[in-house]
């Protein structure tokens, strides 16, 4: 059985950060709801209201999912490494899904309403960053999950994989702003200058996105608050001997 890392104390400060982290976030969710409901009528599949599926399937999915996804090595610093690993991946697999639900809902609705498709450069970036969070997805799974994979590949591609999952999140955050913007424009045009109650909220929505995309990346580029050095090297060789002693009796 893999053998769990010394414990080691977490920064004072983690969990505050942590905290305000799934604060922010929920806040965002809910924001994202109410706006959907107060001003655009709710949610529904089956009629006009499909559209409003996909703002929140991607806030769910690809903004608050996502970002937990990638604080879990920060949140569980002592615990088994694979047991995180596969934390981290299923919640990076249903933030997939819960975005591949919002991603089919838009493209159903357009069909219905006659409308095009993937003509602005919101609907691009989405499509971008849709494509390298699975791609993402696949090869972590391939390299850390997969039992075959090499230890030296492994360790050559986990700062590339590092770089590339906080990018893709920085890039959804970005996506989500500009589809706000660019659904307040499309409802309210002119008006959207007159301070319009629903332009007003949408943007505190656009503020409390970005805060979390912010503290979320806070967190994750501070050194003091990766897993302790003991942990990691712990996690290395019991990866390196499961990988060159299979998992006989005798290696458990």
């Amino acid at each position: 059985m893999e053998s769990h890392a010394s414990t080691a104390p977490s920064p004072g400060a983690l969990p505050y950060y942590v905290a305000f982290s799934q604060l922010l976030g929920l806040t965002v969710v809910a924001v994202t709801g109410a706006w959907l409901g107060l001003y655009r009528g709710g949610i529904a599949w089956e009629s006009a209201l499909q559209f409003n599926v996909h703002p929140l399937c991607m806030v769910i999915g690809l903004i608050f999912l996502q970002g937990d996804a990638l604080l879990v090595y920060r949140v569980f610093r002592n615990e088994a490494k694979r047991t995180v690993k596969v934390l981290h991946g299923l919640l990076h697999v249903f933030a997939f899904i819960i975005a591949l639900v919002g991603l089919v809902a838009v493209f159903d609705y357009h069909r219905k309403k006659g409308y095009a498709d993937l003509y602005s450069l919101h609907s691009w970036c989405g499509i971008l960053v849709f494509a390298l969070y699975f791609v993402q997805w696949l090869v972590g799974f391939t390299f850390f999950l997969f039992p075959g994979a090499s230890f030296s590949l492994r360790s050559r591609y986990r700062p590339q994989h590092i770089f590339f999952g906080a990018t893709i999140f920085l890039l959804s955050v970005g996506t989500a702003l500009l589809g706000l913007k660019e659904a307040l424009l499309f409802k309210l045009g002119t008006k959207y200058s007159t301070f319009e109650p629903e332009g007003v909220l949408a943007n505190v929505l656009g503020l409390l996105l970005l805060s979390f995309g912010v503290v979320v990346l806070y967190i994750l580029t501070r050194a003091d608050l990766k897993r302790p050095p003991q942990a990691e090297e712990q996690a290395l060789s019991m990866d390196f001997k499961t990988l060159t002693e299979g998992d006989s009796p005798c290696s458990q």
